[in-house]
């Protein structure tokens, strides 16, 4: 097994599942190039009886059939070691195959199945979802010595179909592992393993370009700054996530464009938009397709929901985009359309970057939430995570907080994130923002207590005002493991 980085518990669940001893059925998901594949396969593959990966839907030229699903599927018994003869016409003759293949290799040891990519196979009136039950329920749950893994990037697909099935898969899981992007950590570690000297500042902006998807994190050349991976990534003539974004939504949802266009109206916004909202600017139907697109964009990672901090009304949900490479592709392919081939090398210091520093590392705050919580040593506590907007008037200043930890202890910590390359320094002016807005926070909730903390890429420089924040955290504290 070559080096894995992180993943101690998803490793630990599938060699359970290894080594049980009795009959198991484990499901793998998460987003699309996180890292399910090469997980298990580093773990499994030594013991792997067969293994096959469904066809992908995203082509340009013509639909994937069923028939084809199918013959790649007869293809994969054959690479296995079964007999030739015709394709099966359908997959409960393809999961009987299957069955007889298994039961001519069965020596006594563990045999492992491994299905790579299942929603992809699931085409239209394939009948597939009822042979894989007739496969297990009718024949692989009875064998001690079976252990099934399946995966998908399709989330919503593995949650209604196989996580939540309600219908013959109903309680038949025995392990289910949502595989998640790396933090900050873990994309730190990466790079050592590949040779690649960043420090921390840069292998936070390269989060906040990536968001820790170990496959784009591979394609770093160590001979070059992160700059010039930037470019040769996004704005070299050869790009090589250059249709990243369109493939990505094409080859995991069934409503791509709709997926596509919610998420394009979600970039326009830090804040995010209320149901209500992304229906009438998207001008798709709010339907049970609607809520059925938002649930899949909030299974694969791509979006996120919280409820405004201070409103008291639990049905006020707003939704905000939470995946960094999509807040990038968005800004700088798909809004500016660039293409200046080395842009990034070009632009570093200007404003238009700087500001979308700031952006990003707010959200690379938000998705370290544990780290920030463990640098303030409450861990232990239970916590609410929101924004809040407060809408001025002629009488009262209006203000926006990005992230606000409502603690279960009455605490709330109201959190500025700051990326700077040098010490940052609290002027006069700025303490006494800091200070109007937690008096204002007290007036309208005075059974919180509000403590402003400081997030900030760099140390805070020591001055008179450096103490309006009660507690000052650094990027470091973002690293932890």
């Amino acid at each position: 097994m070559c080096q894995i980085i992180g993943r101690k518990e998803e490793i630990a669940v599938l060699k359970n599942a290894q080594e049980s001893g009795r009959a198991e059925f484990v499901a793998v998901y998460g987003r699309r190039r996180v890292g399910k594949t090469f997980l298990i396969n580093e773990v499994l593959r030594d013991d792997m009886t067969f293994r096959h990966t469904g066809l992908s839907p995203y082509d340009r030229k013509r639909k994937v059939t069923l028939r084809d699903q199918l013959q790649n599927f007869h293809f994969s018994l054959i690479r296995h070691g079964m007999e030739g003869g015709e394709p099966p016409r359908s997959w409960m003759e393809a999961f009987f195959r299957l069955e007889q293949f298994l039961e001519r290799q069965d020596n006594g040891s563990r045999q492992i199945v491994f299905i790579d990519e299942l929603p992809w196979m699931d085409t239209a009136r394939s009948g597939f979802l009822t042979a894989l039950e007739g496969f297990w329920n009718g024949w692989a749950c009875s064998r001690h010595n079976m252990c099934l893994v399946v995966c998908g990037s399709a989330t919503s697909w593995m949650l209604d179909n196989i996580i939540n099935n309600k219908g013959g898969l109903y309680g038949r899981l025995t392990h289910e592992i949502q595989l998640s992007p790396f933090n900050l950590h873990e994309c730190e570690e990466f790079f050592l393993s590949r040779g690649i000297k960043m420090s921390r500042y840069n292998t936070a902006q390269a989060y906040m370009v990536l968001g820790g998807i170990p496959y784009y994190l591979d394609f770093f050349n160590p001979s070059m700054s992160l700059a010039q991976n930037i470019d040769a990534l996004f704005f070299s003539r050869k790009a090589k996530l250059g249709d990243e974004f369109d493939r990505l939504f094409h080859s995991v949802f069934d409503h791509a464009e709709a997926c596509m266009n919610i998420v394009r109206l979600l970039g326009k916004r830090h804040s995010g938009f209320t149901r209500d909202e992304i229906a009438r600017q998207t001008g798709i139907n709010p339907n049970g397709d609607f809520t059925k697109i938002l649930k899949a964009l909030i299974g694969s990672a791509f979006i996120s929901t919280y409820i405004p901090f201070g409103t008291g009304q639990r049905d006020v949900l707003y939704y905000k985009l939470a995946d960094c490479f999509c807040w990038f592709w968005l800004h700088f392919k798909e809004q500016k359309q660039i293409t200046e081939t080395d842009y990034w090398m070009h632009h570093l210091k200007e404003s238009e970057i700087a500001s979308w520093r700031g952006i990003a590392f707010e959200e690379v705050c938000l998705q370290h939430i544990d780290q920030i919580k463990r640098a303030l040593q409450v861990a232990g506590v239970s916590s609410n995570e929101s924004s809040f907007i407060l809408n001025g008037d002629d009488g009262q200043e209006g203000m926006q907080i990005d992230l606000l930890i409502d603690r279960a202890d009455d605490v709330v910590n109201v959190c500025e994130m700051k990326f700077c390359k040098s010490e940052y320094v609290v002027t006069k002016a700025y303490s006494e923002k800091i200070v109007r807005r937690t008096q204002t926070l007290e007036q309208l909730l005075p059974s919180k207590t509000f403590h402003p903390t400081l997030i900030s890429a760099a140390p805070v420089h020591r001055n008179e005002y450096s103490d309006t924040f009660l507690s000052q955290l650094t990027i470091d504290d973002l690293f932890i493991g």
